[in-house]
């Protein structure tokens, strides 16, 4: 039972990575191009799975690492949260993602260039706008965030609340 915060932040990350796995062959083997926003989230996810793979190994020694990772996830998920509602609800109602943030930050960072299968942005919005299994893409990654960013938060905060009750 003292392992499950850990354990968690393994599986946050494990989810994340698949996630962009099923994109990359959604893309590359389905032919379902990317707009910015996709691309995004997608960063977001790994950034995620980061995150938790190095707090888990920073965080050997010291809970409070791992603590501060899984509130890290949280704060990131919540990020891709938001960037999947816009995605949803704005960004795939607009003819081109041209000059949003998703854009201007994959282009200034240069991602999408340097990693085009990974990063590239090769499809507007509205293009990029498809079901998987009845649902539009952008909101499994909605519902995968807030996953991810639920079992961060239960990570984050299942020991302090044990600690808590053991110091009674």
């Amino acid at each position: 039972m003292n392992n499950i915060p850990s354990r968690l932040l393994h599986l946050i990350a494990l989810l994340c990575v698949a996630a962009v796995a099923i994109a990359l062959v959604s893309q590359h083997v389905f032919g379902m191009q990317p707009c910015a926003w996709c691309v995004l989230q997608r960063l977001v996810f790994l950034a995620i799975a980061a995150v938790c793979w190095l707090g888990l190994l920073l965080g050997r020694r010291s809970a409070v690492i791992r603590r501060v990772a899984a509130l890290l996830a949280a704060a990131l998920s919540a990020g891709g949260a938001t960037a999947a509602w816009y995605q949803y609800t704005v960004a795939a109602n607009m003819f081109s993602c041209d000059m949003t943030f998703a854009d201007r930050f994959m282009v200034k960072t240069g991602l999408d260039a340097h990693l085009p299968w990974l990063f590239g942005i090769f499809a507007s919005c509205m293009d990029a706008r498809v079901d998987f299994f009845g649902l539009e893409y952008a909101l499994w990654g909605l519902g995968l965030f807030v996953v991810t960013g639920m079992l961060a938060l239960i990570s984050a905060f299942l020991r302090l609340s044990r600690a808590a009750s053991a110091a009674r």
